[in-house]
């Protein structure tokens, strides 16, 4: 407690430009609100809204509008409700989806197609898949007729398997997993129906793949371990104090970086609201700030409890590339739902995995844009982070205290400040493509001379909704000491992740990371 009163006291005295960390606007106006994000191979974000909010701010290329007599707003629709964003020319191109796609789920195959599933209305079913291209291509979202989901799914969660295949976890009614491919339709996960409550707190379940191939699931305050090939719960873990975490009490969960032997896997997961705002809808009913942190793979696995600075919900944690992981988004008061949250919690949170309980959380440069509910973030190539989104209404409504917010903006954090700046590496030469356990080189350049070790890490391009990112993960390589090469220049000998369980099959941000400073992402495609 005197440490969290110190930290707190600590924050106060700083001014703006003393906390870590710089804001840049990138878009005034991207034409949608983004509910879903994801980053692709081509340096190019999906931004994704849902079909039936009415008129957006972007239109649909000529002659393609979207006719649907069941929808209560356009009957014929001419506005773009999702579009793809060029991070280097900050292009917006508007992409044509069909079916509702209100609170879905999605995640990248193998391949570096983006698979999107389920959603409201006539998307309940749905399965969609977007090929991505640079920004003067031609791909568009594609809406699968010859397959459907098994069951509705909406407010579900995806995540890739070892094996380049995609379980889809819950969904409002659906306490059921399915697979894409499909295998033999959906199956009972009576787990989800054991957590649930007056409030479902079993929405958009926190899934994340552990290195030895099983799947942690946590939803409501409770988690177990599931085995995906024979589709049974081998194990129980405590409950996590502090109340319900996923929607609709909006907290928000990490797997830490994945290193050295691979056998060990960190959870975090932090925030949330207090049970029965959502029932009472009560936007001022304080978040509360508490974290657990176990280890998913200890064979006696406890919740070490920590506070975050602020209460928080519906923040977004994402894992940078050098294993700390930024939370940001959200508000201090309410819940999760339509114009139900208040006192935007604007300061972004480093969390600092390697410090002791108490000194983990480092605050940042506040931000002045409010995103609260519907609102994103992702890792960007470039090591910032892309902030989108931000509709707590259920139409766009621009004259509101929180209004629908069509602005894209980018979080840097500490590590590109200019003083860095020698510091940071320069990826030259890398594979395309790596195989599980392969050798393999990677020459980087670096103004200053090296000082210990360069590391490379694998990112994820996760699929980022509703203050959780499906499929995020970072694997730490392990490598050899950096041999100089000429001048500023080095090579460094890696190793692949040796299977899909510690890195499923796909394409990854590829990281030098020089004493905390990571490099431009190189995109490698990794294969078995």
């Amino acid at each position: 407690m005197e440490l969290l009163i110190l930290s707190i006291f600590t924050f106060f005295f700083l001014s703006r430009a003393e906390l870590p960390g710089t804001w840049d606007l990138l878009v005034p106006n991207a034409g949608i609100s983004s509910m879903h994000t994801a980053v692709t191979r081509f340096n190019t974000v999906v931004l994704l809204d849902r079909t039936n909010t009415g008129p957006s701010r972007k239109m649909l290329r000529k002659g393609h509008c979207r006719l649907d007599p069941h929808d209560a707003v356009l009957k014929r629709d001419c506005y773009a409700h999702s579009v793809l964003f060029d991070l280097q020319t900050n292009q917006i191109r508007p992409l044509m989806i069909l079916t509702d796609t209100w609170c879905s789920s999605g995640q990248f195959l193998h391949d570096g197609t983006l698979l999107q599933t389920g959603g409201d209305l006539d998307g309940f079913k749905k399965i969609r898949k977007f090929d991505p291209c640079d920004i003067n291509g031609s791909c568009d979202w594609v809406e699968l007729d010859d397959v459907e989901l098994s069951e509705g799914r909406w407010y579900a969660s995806n995540q890739i398997l070892p094996d380049g295949s995609v379980i889809i976890i819950g969904g409002r009614g659906a306490n059921t997993v399915e697979y894409y491919p499909p295998r033999n339709g959906a199956v009972l996960f009576p787990f989800l129906a054991d957590v649930e409550d007056k409030q479902m707190d079993n929405l958009y379940p926190y899934v994340h793949l552990l290195p030895n191939g099983k799947l942690f699931v946590f939803a409501n305050n409770k988690a177990v371990l599931f085995d995906h090939e024979t589709n049974k719960v081998v194990k129980g873990y405590p409950p996590l104090d502090g109340g319900p975490r996923n929607y609709p009490s909006a907290g928000s969960s990490v797997m830490l970086a994945l290193e050295g032997d691979y056998s060990t896997a960190v959870i975090v997961i932090c925030g949330g609201a207090q049970y029965g705002a959502f029932i009472e809808r009560s936007t001022d009913t304080p978040a509360h700030g508490s974290c657990g942190r176990i280890v998913a793979t200890s064979p006696d696995p406890i919740w070490e409890m920590e506070d975050m600075p602020f209460g928080r919900i519906m923040g977004d944690m994402v894992m940078l590339p050098t294993g700390d992981a930024l939370v940001i988004n959200g508000a201090q008061a309410g819940t999760q739902g339509f114009e139900m949250a208040s006192n935007p919690c604007l300061y972004p949170l480093l969390y600092r995995p390697g410090q002791p309980v108490g000194l983990r959380f480092m605050t940042l440069n506040p931000g002045t844009v409010p995103r609260l509910y519907h609102s994103t973030a992702n890792l960007l190539p470039d090591g910032r982070v892309l902030v989108a989104g931000s509709n707590p209404h259920f139409f766009y409504k621009f004259e509101a205290e929180f209004p629908t917010e069509l602005r894209i903006e980018a979080f840097s954090p500490e590590y590109l400040s200019p003083d860095r700046a020698n510091l940071r590496p320069v990826i030259e030469e890398i594979p395309d493509a790596v195989r599980f356990g392969e050798a393999f080189d990677v020459f980087v350049s670096v103004t200053l001379p090296v000082v210990g070790l360069i590391e490379v890490n694998f990112a994820s391009a996760p699929f980022a909704t509703h203050s959780f990112s499906q499929g995020q993960r970072l694997v730490k390589l392990t490598i050899k000491p950096s041999v100089p090469d000429s001048g500023n220049r080095y090579k460094i000998g890696c190793n692949a992740p040796p299977n899909g369980a510690v890195a499923p099959p796909g394409y990854y941000m590829v990281f030098a990371v020089n004493q905390g400073v990571p490099s431009v992402a190189r995109w490698v495609h990794l294969v078995a």
